[in-house]
């Protein structure tokens, strides 16, 4: 079983509400043409102030947080944009899980589709979940992917998970790695329909032939 099935680690209380994307990761972030460096823009804003500075009372800077990895969040955390670079960023930055009462529906899909684990709970567990955690920045949260269940300093709590989402958590799989996994039906469809419509293979490779594009 894939060490993605089992999530433990300190939690932090992120109070926001309608989280968006361009606050998780700004837009002056995103200039690179590869993932590096995603961590250093994770909410930025909130952790620095306009003259670049550390914002010591931000929850994710005060040392007793250090190492967090587990964000209990607001309602509908991820909303705004479509940017990946969001899900790539927390990962970078230490984010295994995050726990919210809901979540923007393309950020839900992309976290889910890259291995970070998106946890929904009643929002008054929520509260209570944030109030535990500012109390105390030792407390950790423990989520297993085998049972569906969220341990926590307010109580054990079950979740729900698409098969899909859950199997590709337990297995250590990506949405790519998942498709793989039936690359053999895959190819003997693709033959199969080839066989019946050879004009469509590789279209585009013989009309550049054709046309004599380089």
């Amino acid at each position: 079983m894939s060490e993605h099935a089992h999530i433990i680690g300190k939690a932090a209380a992120i109070r926001f509400e309608n989280l968006d994307t361009d606050q998780i990761i700004p837009k002056q972030f995103l200039r690179g043409i590869d993932k590096a460096g995603l961590d250093k823009g994770i909410l930025y804003d909130h952790r620095f102030d306009a003259s670049g500075a550390l914002r010591p009372e931000f929850v994710l800077n005060r040392p007793e947080y250090a190492g967090t990895s587990v964000l209990v969040g607001g309602a509908n955390f991820g909303c705004g944009s479509s940017r990946e670079h969001a899900v790539w960023g927390l990962q970078q930055f230490g984010i295994r899980a995050v726990i919210a009462p809901s979540y923007g529906e393309i950020f839900y899909s992309n976290a889910m589709n890259n291995r970070l684990l998106l946890v929904m709970l009643p929002r008054d567990v929520i509260e209570s979940l944030m109030n535990a955690v500012d109390a105390d920045s030792g407390n950790a949260i423990s989520i297993d992917l085998g049972t569906m269940r969220v341990q926590t300093p307010v109580g054990e709590h079950t979740f729900q998970l698409s098969e899909r989402h859950r199997q590709m958590f337990i297995e250590g799989l990506d949405m790519i790695g998942l498709s793989l996994k039936h690359k053999t039906d895959i190819e003997q469809f693709a033959d199969r329909y080839w066989s019946a419509f050879p004009w469509t293979k590789n279209v585009a490779r013989r009309t550049r032939d054709r046309l004599g594009a380089t």
